[in-house]
């Protein structure tokens, strides 16, 4: 699988505005710490979706493979059981 060359980054004062958002009381400071935590939180969160997708993008490519080495005109179920194995392997 390939991995993506681009790498996400968050700006530090765009995390701290978005945590400040959450506040009730315009008071509460935002730590430069809790900034760096959170940003790390997002890289992490994002990189997971971009495997995610990229995860259910494989499934449908093998489980559409694997109905048309069957010469079926339509997915079922079936077939995306029949490369789940060999899928879980591979992540």
């Amino acid at each position: 699988m390939a991995e993506s060359s681009a790498e996400i980054t968050f700006k530090n004062e765009t995390v701290s505005k978005l945590l400040s958002s959450f506040f009730k009381e315009e008071k509460t400071k935002v730590g430069a710490d809790a900034v760096i935590l959170m940003a790390e939180m997002l890289h992490v969160f994002v990189q997971g979706i971009q495997t995610l997708t990229l995860c259910c993008s494989e499934a449908a490519q093998r489980t559409i493979k694997q109905a048309e080495a069957e010469d079926c005109d339509r997915l079922d179920i079936e077939h995306f059981e029949k490369i789940l194995p060999q899928l879980l392997l591979d992540f």
